[in-house]
């Protein structure tokens, strides 16, 4: 059985994975990877977390979630043993917004606890929103100090792992939003650039996407986690 390691979005928590994993069905054995809420750490140091906990002796899959599409593409690029398949879901491999790049040093006055929930479940679940889904994502932001968040935010302004990206040697897939209010359709035509040979598939959801459509985000990361296995065996 394969092992499909899952790197989570900007609260860290891996919390939020919940609907997702119930839709895989046990087709793999599944690790979460999961940051320290307490600790201001930006993309090197929750890289080392992430790298701890990769599986040293059986193929596994790494699937990055928004926030950590960079980390899961530094991991890939630099070829760990076992892996089999980059998956990048909503995410980016350089700043999505590059115009706020310059607004960097307003990060540190942002009132990271007020932030309203309806404006947050508008921003990443628009109409896949829940009861369920709002609470989940209360709770799991609850557990993030707003040190660690305004850290995770300035490492997003920052970020650029393109090249890494050209590096990559495994089958790539990158999952999109088709209402994605979050990462803008620009950034996957990124990764098509600089990697021409991943797979695309885009459907129809938010920002949320393993949250509001996880039985559709499931059946393709199944079929690919597959494919990647079949070439590894047959290469």
């Amino acid at each position: 059985m394969i092992t499909l390691v899952l790197l989570p979005g900007m609260d860290g928590t891996g919390e939020l994975f919940a609907p997702f994993i119930a839709a895989l069905d046990g087709a793999f054995e599944v690790v979460v990877v999961r940051y320290p809420g307490d600790r201001a750490l930006g993309y090197e140091a929750l890289e080392g977390i992430a790298r701890e906990a990769l599986p040293k002796d059986r193929p596994f899959v790494l699937l990055g979630e928004s926030f950590s599409g960079p980390i899961a593409v530094s991991i890939a690029a630099s070829a760990p043993p076992g892996l089999v398949g980059l998956v990048l879901c909503c995410s980016f491999v350089r700043n999505p917004l590059p115009a706020l790049r310059r607004l960097v040093w307003l990060v540190d006055g942002l009132p990271m606890r007020l932030a309203p929930v309806r404006l947050l479940g508008h921003l990443v679940l628009g109409r896949d929103s829940t009861a369920a889904l709002r609470d989940a994502l209360v709770r799991s932001l609850g557990q993030v100090s707003p040190a660690a968040l305004k850290a995770r935010l300035r490492a997003v302004l920052g970020v650029d792992v393109s090249a890494k990206l050209e590096t990559v040697s495994v089958p790539v897939l990158c999952l999109r939003a088709s209402r994605d209010r979050v990462v803008p359709r620009s950034a996957g035509a990124l990764v098509m650039r600089l990697a021409p040979r991943s797979q695309h598939v885009e459907i129809d959801a938010s920002h949320f996407l393993l949250q509001g459509a996880p039985n559709d985000a499931a059946r393709v990361v199944r079929q690919f986690a597959s494919e990647g296995r079949r070439a590894q065996s047959t290469g």
